[in-house]
C-alpha cells in the first residue's frame, strides 16, 4: 500500500510540473507556466468519472510525462552501473524505465484532479528547486522537485515526496536486484513489467 501511495503521489507531482515550450528562467515565469499547465490538464480530464478516448489518454500521457528527463533519472537511479553499460544497454534501460513510468501514469487519472499549491521556487543558474504542497482526499503531502533548464525548457530530474527522493527509491530497488542477481536480471524484470503494463 505504501508503494502504491508513493507512485500515486509521484504522478500527482508530475502533473504539477508539466512544462512545455520555451521557458524563461525567472520564478514568476515558472510559476505561471506551472499553473497554466495544471489548468490545461484538468480541462482535458473533464468532470470526475468521465470516459476517455484513446486519443485523450495518449494526449494526457504525453503532457504528464513529457517534462521528465528520463535519461538523467536513469543515470542517477543506476548510479555507477550506468557508466559501465554499452550504449545499446543504456538506451534500452532508459526506454524501459520511461515506458513503465509513462504507463503507470494513466492507471488512476482521477489523482490528477488533486490541488497543487506552490510554496517556493528557487533558481540557481540552470537548476531550480520547487517546493509544493499537494492536497488529495484531505491529506496534505509536501512534494519537492529538482529541475534543470535544458534546450529552452525546464525538466524534472528528481522529486521528493515526504522527503523521500524518487531517484533514491529507484536506486534502492535496482541496486538490490543488481547486487543479488546482476544487471541482466534487472533488465529481464523490467522487460516483463513493461510488457505487462501495456
Amino acid at each position: 500500500m505504501k508503494l502504491v501511495r508513493f507512485y500515486s503521489l509521484m504522478l500527482i507531482a508530475i502533473l504539477g510540473l508539466s512544462i512545455s515550450g520555451f521557458a524563461q528562467k525567472t520564478e514568476s515565469d515558472i510559476r505561471n507556466m506551472l499553473e497554466e499547465r495544471d489548468v490545461e490538464i484538468k480541462k482535458l480530464l473533464g468532470p470526475e468519472g468521465s470516459d476517455y478516448t484513446d486519443a485523450q489518454r495518449e494526449e494526457l500521457k504525453q503532457i504528464i510525462n513529457g517534462v521528465i528527463d528520463f535519461e538523467a533519472m536513469s543515470m542517477q537511479a543506476l548510479e555507477g552501473t550506468y557508466d559501465t553499460l554499452s550504449e545499446a544497454s543504456r538506451n534500452e534501460f532508459v526506454d524501459l524505465f520511461s515506458t513503465i513510468v509513462s504507463d503507470n501514469s494513466l492507471k488512476k487519472l482521477d489523482i490528477y484532479r488533486a490541488t497543487v499549491r506552490y510554496n517556493t521556487i528557487g533558481i540557481d543558474g540552470d537548476e531550480a528547486t520547487v517546493e509544493t504542497m499537494v492536497y488529495l482526499d484531505d491529506v496534505r503531502t509536501p512534494v519537492d522537485y529538482k529541475m534543470s533548464f535544458e534546450d529552452g525548457e525546464w525538466v524534472i530530474v528528481d522529486m521528493s515526496i515526504d522527503d523521500v527522493s524518487t531517484v533514491d527509491t529507484y536506486y534502492g530497488q535496482f541496486s538490490r536486484i543488481i547486487k543479488k542477481r546482476g544487471f541482466d536480471s534487472l533488465m529481464e524484470s523490467l522487460r516483463k513489467r513493461a510488457a505487462r503494463d501495456k
